[in-house]
């Protein structure tokens, strides 16, 4: 996909350049070009960050408990609508394992609404994004599993119910772990650009009436992508981490 470069993106080419390459190089990474290192996605991700950072630093500065105001209501919320979730999926432990949810949830949601912003782009349009918090999300679900049971007992979970059929279900689990960051990525991204480029059609054919119909669907979409990517996560950890007779 050729891109356009956004205003952000040649904010941080103009200025961040230097202190990119220097990291790619880290890293071992090369650019085709080096005076634009930065790609859209990679400043929209950039981006999110600084909101959600700045949106955590007005949060916990107007932080009240007898008189909490519109944006910590709304942020309660969605807490405890995490935290319900988690509980019903994961169960016992889930409390230390919300705040991860919780970020993946906000980054993706924020991901997602940031391209109903005219001269912005969804992050998540780009299949690096969602392949990124997939493979996090793998890496984290078992970790999980090897911290609650230790690494043969979370082994032992891809062996079946029966020992004697491990030898068939073992490989079988191993090729099914493995898919699950695929599926994640391929979900995401497709609706996520799906979305954009029938938004930016209309845009372009209508650019008054009709695109808010399509709009309103882009954020309905976000949501429920964001609710679904967190919401297999919740599953994948709370089979890594149940005990048996649980």
């Amino acid at each position: 996909m050729h891109e356009h470069e956004l205003w952000f993106t040649a904010l941080l080419n103009r200025y961040l350049a230097a202190p990119a390459n220097a990291l790619f190089q880290l890293v071992g990474f090369h650019t085709e070009d080096p005076s634009r290192p930065w790609s859209n996605y990679m400043a929209m991700e950039i981006l999110v960050i600084l909101v959600l950072c700045l949106a955590a630093l007005a949060l916990r500065a107007s932080l009240s408990v007898d008189r909490p105001g519109k944006f910590q209501l709304v942020i309660e919320a969605i807490y405890g609508f995490i935290a319900d979730l988690a509980r019903d999926i994961i169960g016992h432990g889930y409390r230390k394992r919300l705040p991860w949810f919780a970020m993946v949830f906000l980054f993706i949601l924020t991901s997602n609404l940031l391209g109903i912003i005219p001269s912005f782009e969804s992050p998540t349009m780009y299949y690096f994004v969602p392949a990124g918090a997939a493979i996090a999300t793998f890496f984290y679900y078992n970790g999980q599993g090897i911290q609650e049971q230790g690494l043969l007992g979370h082994l032992k979970h891809f062996c079946g119910p029966v020992l004697l059929i491990a030898w068939f279900m073992f490989p079988l689990e191993v090729i099914s772990h493995l898919i699950r960051p695929v599926s994640l990525t391929i979900r995401l991204y497709a609706n996520m650009l799906a979305g954009e480029q029938v938004t930016l059609g209309f845009l372009a054919m209508a650019p008054w009436v009709v695109p808010v119909v399509f709009m309103a669907l882009h954020v309905f979409v976000s949501f429920v992508q964001a609710f679904i990517f967190m919401m297999l996560g919740m599953v994948y950890v709370g089979e890594a981490v149940a005990h048996e007779g649980h």
